[in-house]
């Protein structure tokens, strides 16, 4: 059975890094504990201390770490040393800072690993990939770095820009392909006994990297990529981590044990120091027997949900395409905007069926629409919407149609406001509909904004923003105070819609009661 030596790095709270050792080992794995040299000397020592007599606890040489170092790694590798030396039975070393706690039972953890005889480390290629979002890349690992940015930024950028004055710039070790990824993994024993020989045989690399920027992010990930078949390497963390728009760590409270156990990882990163309660529950969690799990995995797209909404962008400046292509001054182009897409089809249909006009359901929206063959630009949804006024041109060319209607979800309100600058005539149908919540916590699945096995309360959550997310697209809509603008809704009478249907398709009442009036059209 899988034993697990935990690296554990920290640098504060000595009490609540003496609970984490307590509950880490109490399930028979083990931890090699480096604290930072920076720290008060009284904190090390209350640790020491407090788990002196347990035989599971080892401890690191200490070094003084600064964030962006080398000294991070140095840290870890001497964590890793002693666990290799103090711990010959562990099966694997997993890295945790003071900030992760585990979110399954140690027996979970066991099985899992045994299950799964592969290495697991985030690694991208550090050139090809996007992985770096901002600020410095290449520069990294083309010039050496002796000060920390942070703490010695003069030092750190007159440094940079003397070497690249003068022309320092280095290669990369030949034969090692830089990976880069999150320094949060999980390796077996043979991984990290090959990664220890090569840094005591290949002094070159280490010299290299000791003089990288971020080399946490770089370093592990690299070897092991190089001295492991890829096919035994698994691009994931373990540890489940989000980062905000700002790319710092989200932060987790008590509030969210159930969300916690849900996600299908073993850690989590970052548990706030005032989550008391979730940390104990956390702890005898891990040290706990088996429970029942409801795995869903819906953490990070929740959480982008959550947290953009009312953030919305400008669009870019007008493409070239799109400023030499034109609907049309002469063409009239109808489109029925409704957030139930069955509803607007419906809708679509009476539509044609009544007056005959030429109609497509959301091509704009969704992949599988028919449409003819208009050249290859049809093909894809990206590229449809790159194009949409060519797209739409093309259409109304091939229909030999000067009227047309298209239905388009509210969310796409970028799509109309390019349509209503064009030339041709543009002309909206809102679709109103009521939207109980069944229909909203099945919208979340649909989505894939919760899963089928989401807990009630995480959908009950999510109801209400939801439900504000609806209410937000319309009223989006209605501020731009769109010429043509008409709507109907399931609230109104007949009467009601048939007069905005009149006026919408300019057609007669009759035919406008009709298409009012056919049935089931706001059924779900």
């Amino acid at each position: 059975m899988a034993k697990i030596a935990y690296i554990l790095l920290c640098h504060k709270d000595p009490e609540a890094i003496v609970r984490q050792a307590e509950g880490l080992t109490a399930a028979g794995d083990c931890i090699s504990i480096h604290f930072d040299a920076r720290a008060k000397a009284s904190e090390f020592k209350l640790i020491a201390d407090a788990l002196k007599a347990n035989p599971n606890v080892v401890f690191a040489k200490r070094v003084k770490c600064g964030w962006g170092e080398w000294s991070l790694v140095e840290g870890t590798l001497n964590a890793v040393v002693a666990a290799d030396a103090a711990f010959p039975d562990a099966t694997h070393f997993y890295m945790v800072s003071g900030d992760c706690m585990a979110v399954k039972p140690a027996s979970y953890a066991h099985r899992f690993l045994d299950e799964n005889d592969r290495d697991f480390i985030e690694h991208h290629d550090f050139f090809e990939s996007d992985w770096i979002k901002t600020g410095m890349k290449e520069d990294r690992l083309y010039y050496r770095h002796w000060f920390n940015e942070r703490s010695k930024r003069g030092l750190f950028y007159f440094s940079l820009s003397l070497q690249r004055m003068m022309k320092l710039k280095r290669k990369t070790p030949e034969k090692l392909d830089i990976m880069i990824g999150s320094q949060w993994w999980c390796l077996r024993r043979r991984t990290i006994e090959a990664i220890l020989e090569f840094t005591r045989e290949r002094k070159d690399i280490m010299r290299f990297f000791q003089t990288t920027w971020i080399p946490d992010e770089t370093f592990f990930q690299t070897l092991t990529l190089h001295l492991v078949p890829k096919d035994e390497v698994v691009n994931r963390s373990l540890t489940f981590l989000v980062f905000s728009d700002y790319g710092l760590p989200v932060t987790f409270f008590n509030d969210q044990y159930e969300f916690l156990l849900s996600q299908d990882f073993l850690f989590a990163r970052k548990i706030s120091p005032h989550a008391l309660k979730l940390k104990e529950k956390l702890s005898k969690l891990y040290s706990g027997g088996d429970i029942e799990l409801n795995i869903t995995n819906e953490g990070r797209t929740l959480y982008d949900f959550l947290t953009t909404r009312g953030r919305h962008g400008r669009r870019f400046a007008t493409r070239f395409w799109e400023r030499e292509s034109t609907i049309g001054r002469e063409r009239e182009l109808l489109i029925l905007i409704c957030k139930k897409w069955h509803v607007a089809k419906r809708f679509l249909d009476a539509a044609e069926r009544v007056t005959g006009s030429r109609g497509l359901a959301f091509l704009f929206d969704e992949q599988d629409t028919p449409l003819p063959d208009l050249g290859g630009i049809e093909k894809t949804l990206n590229k449809r919407t790159r194009h949409r006024r060519a797209v739409m041109r093309l259409l109304f060319e091939h229909t030999f149609s000067n009227r047309m209607l298209i239905c388009a979800d509210p969310s796409n309100i970028e799509l109309l406001d390019d349509f209503y600058s064009d030339r041709c005539t543009t002309k909206i149908l809102e679709l109103s509909c009521t939207f109980d919540d069944d229909y909203l916590a099945g919208h979340a699945v649909r989505t894939g904004l919760a899963g089928e096995n989401s807990s009630e309360d995480t959908v009950r959550r999510l109801v209400p923003t939801i439900r504000m997310d609806f209410a937000f697209e319309s009223n989006q809509i209605r501020d731009r105070n769109f010429p043509h603008f008409h709507s109907v809704s399931d609230r109104n009478s007949a009467e009601e819609n048939t007069m905005q249907i009149s006026a919408f398709m300019d057609i007669s009442e009759e035919k406008a009661r009709q298409i009012a009036e056919t049935p089931h059209l706001f059924a779900d």
